[in-house]
């Protein structure tokens, strides 16, 4: 078959794509521990994601097994080795500012808009449509082929962790979560949270006092994922010798020279200050704008409790539009892979409860985590914050001479009848838990990079491109 047959039989099969790509979106799958159980340990939302596309997967004639809600697996074909293709069915919180509903699945303008539309739902359903297709045309295959559905990838990665704990690792595979043409490498990736209770301020601060006439932080709260910009950011304060009117101007004014919107609302004597910022992917801070450090900086300029003045204080010196760390010191380059960026995405303060900060570093493989860590920790720990890794990946490469690498780049030329040339990111994709995984597809080039952002999309036309190559892709890397 050549590259115009693929994409011919998957327009057959169009209004079936389409229809099954929207009920899949229209589950709204993020993480919910309240919900959570055995055979369901992420949360009954993403549990009815995962079984809706098992269940798919099983009505087209694969063989299926679900490991104990963590993940699951549909696979066909005959032969020893195995392809691996890795997507998720977990996305993260929808976050505000959508035209339409976000799990309405609508489609506007001619693009799905859904969150998961682009990461990784949509692509997900692209590859098992391209996988019925081959196996609905009963082309032979020299490999098995495995569809692995991951359903905590926007987190902590327990999922994959404790599928390949019994299951087999693939020969080789790609996740469909990222860009086209192929992605090679990918930048380190770690999620760390650093938290200072009420007595361990005390306990490092001793009995210095808070100034006089300071207003009092009562609560701060910004972000829900540390792979997140966040979006809003909400504090409240009383107002102290000042009045709740003449903070509101100060408040309004500095909002105007920001140019950014907020909010000031007074009620029983305090005052709620609220920004609204743009979200956008962890891995890109630098394309959103983060409410919750832009907040922190607006605060900073007040008088403020002795407590209070340091958390703000410490997101607005080392965090505050320092998407690249350079206040840290930890501030590094690649030319292949880029540079390292820093993602505040959680920052939560209670008066006498806990203040918490949610940091996501990528960095490139020119330099080690053991270099950059503690440089990063010096300021935090000063203050009595205790670090604790929620999750660390080191970066991860595939030679571009490999057999995976070099019949992905000519299936996509094939296709696109464009160049495919090798990326490197600093997201981070389920390619990097296989032994030879790379990332391939969906967005094309110059498609915007919607992903964890406000009305997230994919484009119908590009749905139909994505399954007609990952169809030729699967059946080729099956028989290469």
């Amino acid at each position: 078959m050549n590259a115009q047959d693929w994409l011919h039989e998957v327009e057959k099969r169009k209004d079936a794509l389409i229809a099954v790509t929207r009920q899949f979106l229209q589950i709204p799958s993020v993480l919910d521990e309240q919900t959570a159980r055995p055979g369901a340990p992420f949360g009954e939302e993403i549990n009815r994601a995962l079984e809706f596309v098992v269940g798919v997967c099983a009505e087209a004639g694969m063989t299926t097994k679900n490991v104990e809600g963590y993940a699951a697996h549909a696979e066909f074909g005959q032969g020893e080795e195995l392809i691996g293709i890795l997507g998720h069915v977990d996305v993260v919180p929808e976050g505000e500012g959508w035209s339409t509903p976000p799990f309405a699945a609508e489609i506007v303008d001619g693009k799905i808009v859904a969150r998961g539309a682009l990461d990784d739902k949509g692509p997900t359903m692209a590859a098992v449509f391209a996988a019925k297709l081959i196996l609905e045309l009963g082309l032979p295959l020299r490999r098995r082929v495995r569809l692995i559905f991951g359903t905590n990838e926007e987190n902590e990665w327990a999922c994959v962790e404790r599928y390949f704990q019994t299951e087999e690792m693939p020969t080789m595979g790609f996740s469909p979560d990222a860009d086209f043409p192929v992605i090679h490498a990918e930048k380190g990736l770690t999620h760390l949270i650093y938290r200072q209770s009420y007595e361990q301020h005390r306990r490092m601060s001793g009995t210095d006092p808070s100034p006089k006439g300071a207003c009092q932080l009562v609560s701060f709260s910004a972000g829900s994922r540390s792979n997140m910009v966040p979006a809003r950011a909400v504090a409240v304060i009383e107002p102290g010798d000042k009045t709740a009117d003449e903070l509101t101007r100060l408040f309004q004014t500095w909002l105007s020279e920001q140019g950014i919107t907020g909010e000031a609302k007074e009620e029983q004597g305090r005052l709620q200050l609220s920004i609204n910022g743009v979200a956008a992917h962890g891995s890109t801070p630098e394309k959103g704008v983060n409410a919750g450090t832009m907040l922190a900086h607006f605060l900073a300029k007040l008088t403020l409790d002795q407590r209070a003045a340091q958390f703000v204080s410490l997101i607005a010196r080392y965090l505050h539009q320092q998407h690249f760390g350079e206040a840290l010191g930890i501030a590094h380059d690649n030319r292949d892979m880029g540079p390292l960026t820093v993602n505040t995405g959680v920052m939560r303060y209670e008066a006498e409860g806990e203040s918490r900060l949610d940091i996501d570093i990528r960095y490139p493989h020119t330099i080690r985590y053991e270099d950059w860590q503690p440089l990063l920790n010096r300021p935090f720990a000063s203050l009595g914050y205790e670090l604790e890794v929620m999750m660390h990946q080191t970066p991860h490469y595939v030679d571009p001479k490999h057999p995976l690498i070099t019949t992905l780049q000519r299936v996509y030329t094939e296709q696109t009848g464009q160049p495919a040339d090798l990326l490197a990111i600093g997201g981070g994709t389920y390619a990097r838990s296989l032994k030879a995984g790379v990332a391939f597809g969906p967005l094309f080039p110059n498609r915007e990079e919607c992903a964890h952002e406000a009305d997230e999309h994919l484009y119908v036309e590009d749905l139909l491109k994505a399954t007609a190559i990952y169809a030729q892709a699967i059946y080729e890397l099956a028989n290469v």
